[in-house]
């Protein structure tokens, strides 16, 4: 059986509908199974909702709904979203599901049998945008760092999971393995957090009579479950833990994906549960940046989202997909704006591609009336070609789509080069270049073909399409023989069709 890959995003707060910071992460998770699908791996792709906890009943209840009423709508909404965009996760997960419940009682049980929850009394300063209790370096002038508000002063008896036999255990994991929080600075920061002794035992309950809206603790029915720590099990109910026959299996294969904002529930508390239940630590979380608008962060809070429907139905999602995955630099905040969006289309996928693809055509179509020729003599461009494809593997396996794009770009910049360079049309009004002419339209043709191949994960229905017009070459299955140079065969029908990305004209 091949090597398995496992991808989650967050599961998302269903407190409103989905906008351009789930649609990224969710975009992104779905560029990198893809790739490790067309490798031959095999692939899982985890989304889902995170439906309990405060703040999803204080929305209810101002809506006039219950709060499974309410989630039942937005998590809809992000389901039918990711369908209406193409995303393709294996499995949509909700925390209202019973087996995700029982799943979790069954999890926390076990940490309570083993004596590594205590009962006590607690004072402090309780955020309810975070759901939680910070502590000092979480607040900037006496208000959360995140929600810029005042947290409110609580005390009460609840739950609390002792974290600090785990806390050494995780620092030596993160200094032997450099690669297990990337990029580097979140790795930093974490083991800051953890060095500078700023973590406390960490409060998994909330009393039912001030919160009902949330999973009862298997030894307290009294309390419910902190949302986060029913939230983070989703990656493990999601592939069936605990009696599932395929979880222990697809669980060693698993890399998170995650915004900025969440990186101390999955980088602290994720691994401290983990360790104690004697689990395995995941492979990687990998953390991107936030995007802002007017240098602002775009957020359901402050409710100057980016619909992405919205951006379909005005730009087309591909066109919006490759402008999410070049944009933004990962591990760094982007800044968004539809004059960026539009100037990526422009440029790159009309411009760049575009052009290559139709003048490429367009000359086959003029000079060997749309059948591929016979080359004759070394290729050109296929060192480039393969040079790129290892550029593009090295980059996907860093999690950086920018960069591969970059080199995939690089490739079509070059295959453009060639074409100036070579004069296809001063070969044709020469009968004796007739080879020469041949091989170069050839060249050009079997790089498109390699590129549209390598834009498949990022842009599928691009790539099908290009593919398409070159006759869909029966060129393997797997993703290196696709790649192998020379699978366009002498004679195929090919056709020029339209504008690959027309240009849009500024108003």
């Amino acid at each position: 059986m091949s090597k398995p890959f496992y991808i989650t995003t967050p599961i998302y707060y269903p407190n409103a509908a989905p906008h351009i910071g789930s649609t990224y992460t969710t975009t992104y998770a779905d560029t990198i199974v893809r790739y490790h699908r067309a490798l031959g791996e095999d692939t899982f792709f985890l989304t889902g909702t995170d439906e309990h906890g405060q703040k999803i009943a204080e929305t209810a209840e101002k809506k006039g709904l219950s709060p499974k009423a309410f989630v039942d709508q937005i998590s809809e909404s992000y389901r039918s979203t990711w369908q209406e965009l193409g995303l393709t996760p294996d499995r949509f997960i909700r925390t209202t599901e019973e087996g995700h419940a029982k799943a979790v009682r069954h999890f926390w049980q076990r940490l309570y049998d083993q004596g590594q929850i205590d009962f006590r009394d607690y004072s402090g300063r309780y955020c309810v945008g975070c759901e939680r209790f910070l502590t000092e370096r979480e607040m900037i002038n006496g208000k959360c760092a995140q929600h810029h508000v005042e947290p409110e002063q609580r005390k009460e008896a609840n739950y609390f999971f002792k974290m600090g036999p785990h806390l050494k255990w995780l620092i030596s994991q993160l200094k032997s393995n450099p690669e297990l929080v990337s990029p580097e600075r979140y790795r930093n920061e974490v083991l800051a957090m953890l060095e500078g002794g700023e973590l406390e035992d960490l409060c998994i309950s909330r009393p039912r009579e001030r919160l009902a809206w949330g999973i009862p603790l298997p030894f307290d029915e009294q309390y419910v479950l902190y949302v986060w720590l029913d939230a983070l099990m989703n990656y493990l109910t999601g592939i069936g833990y605990p009696d599932g026959p395929d979880w222990e299996r697809r669980w060693a294969g698993v890399h998170h994906l995650i915004a900025k904002d969440i990186l101390k529930p999955h980088a602290v508390f994720w691994p401290a549960m983990l360790h104690a239940a004697g689990l395995p630590l995941y492979q990687g979380l990998h953390v991107h940046g936030y995007w802002s608008m007017d240098n602002k962060k775009i957020s359901k809070s402050l409710g100057n989202m980016v619909d992405p429907l919205v951006m379909k139905r005005n730009y087309g999602f591909e066109a919006f997909r490759y402008y999410l995955l070049r944009e933004m630099s990962f591990g760094l905040d982007g800044e968004f704006s539809e004059e960026a969006v539009v100037r990526r289309i422009n440029s790159d996928l009309a411009n760049d591609l575009g052009n290559l693809v139709n003048r490429s055509l367009s000359m086959l179509e003029r000079y060997f009336e749309g059948n591929v020729p016979e080359p004759s003599g070394t290729s050109v461009l296929s060192e480039t070609a393969q040079g790129t494809a290892r550029e593009v593997d090295e980059q996907l396996m860093a999690f950086s789509t920018q960069r591969a794009l970059i080199s995939i770009w690089a490739l079509v910049a070059a295959v453009n080069k060639y074409i100036d360079s070579e004069k296809p049309w001063k070969l044709a009004k020469d009968p004796a270049a007739r080879s020469q002419l041949a091989t170069v339209l050839y060249e050009c043709l079997e790089a498109v073909r390699v590129i549209a191949v390598l834009l498949d994960p990022f842009l599928p229905e691009t790539s099908a399409d290009i593919l398409g017009r070159l006759g869909d070459p029966a060129c393997g299955e797997t993703l290196p023989e696709r790649l192998r140079w020379g699978a366009l065969l002498a004679g195929t029908r090919t056709r020029k069709g339209d504008p690959l990305f027309p240009r849009i004209e500024s108003a």
